[in-house]
């Protein structure tokens, strides 16, 4: 008989870690979250320090087999504080940020850790674009000027909540004065589904 409990209870954790990861999934929720920005730079005097920003915005996972896509539209923020020896200035930029991140999810009963990697295309609001232009670049594909990055990062699932932390790579090189600088950032964020099937 004890034998027999056990048995069932391994075929039940079984099915349901199995079902899990291979039955399809779609969720959408929103997120929000905080970043630490630095520039790189080369050919230039100039040092910077890493400052906090904030984001916030959508998400959409859709998976199965344990691999999922998760396709992301965020406002963020990204600030830096520059020096050149005499004199600091706290340089900030606001974008609306696409990442497309693929990725697989280990774990069952609610629990479970996820990795991922992807592109992102970060559509820059400045004096020259506007919140609405950004959203018209996003939404119709438009990636003419804008910062590309790549992403690579983990996230632990509690039941509703996901927690994610990740590293943004700038690939882009931006011009600010004599130098080049491409935008890299640690982002840390809070995510809870709206809807899921």
């Amino acid at each position: 008989m004890k034998k027999l409990i056990i048995a069932l209870a391994i075929a039940a954790t079984s099915f349901t870690f199995a079902s899990a990861q291979v039955l399809p999934s779609f969720q959408l929720g929103i997120k929000g979250g905080v970043n630490l920005s630095g520039l790189e730079y080369s050919g230039s005097t100039f040092n910077s320090s890493n400052r906090a920003g904030y984001l916030g915005g959508l998400w959409a996972r859709v998976g199965a087999l344990g691999f999922n896509f998760q396709p992301e539209l965020y406002l963020t923020s990204k600030n830096v504080e520059l020096s050149d020896g005499t004199s600091d200035v706290k340089a900030k930029f606001t974008s609306i940020d696409v990442p497309l991140l693929f990725g697989g999810k280990i774990g069952a009963f609610g629990f479970g850790g996820r990795f991922y990697t992807g592109p992102l295309v970060s559509f820059a609001i400045n004096k020259d674009q506007t919140f609405n232009s950004a959203i018209g670049n996003a939404t119709s594909l438009n990636y003419k000027d804008q910062n590309f990055a790549w992403v690579v990062g983990a996230g632990l699932d509690i039941k509703s909540i996901s927690i994610d932390l990740r590293y943004e790579a700038g690939l882009t090189k931006q011009t600010y004065g004599n130098s080049h600088t491409r935008v890299s950032l640690f982002n840390l964020s809070l995510a809870v589904p709206l809807f899921k099937i």
